[in-house]
């Protein structure tokens, strides 16, 4: 039998969804697990969403263009305005979920052999993206004693070698939440100018920033216009990871015209997800709002409800819907697998993802956990009380 091939042989597994097995191995015997482990908002899809998907009365499901349906991309600028995101529809093309977007990325941008440096933990299909074009990703640790806080400009300048093209950065940060403060985008700016590097921003959580201080764009960052791709998508902002809707954004028209080849080879990004992402934006301020104020409901009470469990410490993060906990435990892969094998309260049990998988120095997150608040209050009160009861039980509790 032939050799599978080395580069799949490398790629992560998903710290995020390796344990569905586990969890749906659990769910056969009747114990009902709350899903803390991943992204997926519970809260509606706006309706306006909703009416055009049932509206839809076309003869033919044809293709669209590479770079998207163009009434798309003219109604995303007026969306980047209103956050003073000055682009024009030719700056953007729409791609299949943000995910492709960092990938289409990757492969315009990275030759094998050069390196992005990316502060950790960090979102794991980075990882597996950059292993997908040769490219290698040099991590800078942050600290959850620190709060996540961006490493200083000296050590990314000890990461930096002739192989260095590129800054990778997510803001509001997925797993920790993390928001950059303007001095800490500034700092970017600056390491991204002096060394001529992309800066290839993640910023898929904008609507989600709980902060009085503004949002800070990579695009509002002078001097660098040209060495930015920002990367996007509607999954979140809309509950909508289904359609598959994202968009690359970049001034820079070298890259564009890259980025358009691998874009022609998948052929289109997907119709309905593009007519339902399009008829989204008008989506009411209300319901943006609504969506908002429960998210910060959420926070507060995940929170400080984590922070009352004895050995648990969570910072506040303060953007995006997610918290990086550590946990009085040995090792949060096996406390995240033996809550799925071997444990139950009340016929209950909880599914996080281990934070190891989100970082690639060895042994950090080892006592960490994600926890994504995209479940109902009620649900998160349950889901606590669970995680306490497990902490009590588990053989590995470290005191």
């Amino acid at each position: 039998m032939p050799n599978i091939s080395l580069r799949g042989i490398n790629m992560p597994a998903s710290p995020i969804r390796k344990l569905v097995p586990l969890a749906n191995r659990t769910k056969a015997k009747g114990i009902h697990v709350y899903h803390l482990n991943i992204g997926q908002p519970d809260l509606p899809t706006p309706q306006i969403a909703m009416d055009a998907l049932r509206s839809i009365n076309r003869k033919i499901l044809e293709y669209s263009p590479s770079e998207g349906i163009r009434s798309l991309r003219e109604k995303l600028v007026s969306y980047y305005a209103k956050f003073n995101i000055n682009v024009s529809a030719d700056d953007i093309i729409i791609t299949t979920g943000g995910s492709e977007a960092v990938f289409f990325s990757f492969m315009a941008c990275l030759d094998p052999g050069d390196e992005i440096i990316v502060p950790e933990p960090a979102y794991a299909n980075y990882m597996a993206f950059a292993i997908s074009c040769g490219a290698t990703i040099k991590t800078i640790p942050s600290s959850i004693d620190e709060g996540f806080a961006l490493p200083s400009v000296e050590r990314f300048e000890e990461l930096i070698t002739p192989n260095t093209k590129a800054i990778l950065i997510c803001n509001p940060n997925n797993p920790t939440g993390y928001l950059y403060t303007q001095k800490e985008m500034d700092q970017i700016r600056d390491i991204v100018k002096k060394y001529d590097l992309f800066l290839f921003s993640d910023e898929v959580y904008r609507e989600f920033c709980y902060t009085g201080a503004p949002y800070i764009s990579a695009f509002h960052l002078k001097g660098i216009e040209n060495n930015v791709v920002l990367v996007d998508s509607v999954s979140k902002r809309y509950s909508e990871c289904g359609i598959r809707i994202g968009a690359l954004i970049t001034k820079n028209k070298a890259v564009k015209e890259n980025v358009m080849k691998w874009c022609q080879a998948r052929l289109s990004p997907p119709l309905i997800g593009q007519i339902i992402a399009e008829a989204s934006i008008d989506t009411p301020a209300d319901y943006m709002l609504s969506v908002y104020n429960e998210y910060v409901e959420r926070r507060k009470f995940l929170i400080d409800g984590l922070n009352r469990i004895p050995g648990c410490y969570s910072p506040i993060p303060m953007g995006a819907f997610y918290t990086v906990a550590k946990l009085p435990v040995d090792d949060s892969d096996k406390f995240c697998a033996w809550c799925l094998e071997h444990f139950e309260y009340n016929g209950q049990t909880i599914m996080l993802a281990p934070a190891s998988g989100f970082y690639t120095t060895p042994d950090m997150g080892r006592n960490e956990v994600r926890i994504a608040y995209t479940l109902k209050k009620e649900d998160l009160a349950k889901a606590l009380v669970v995680l306490e009861k497990a902490l009590e039980a588990y053989p590995g509790r470290v005191l």
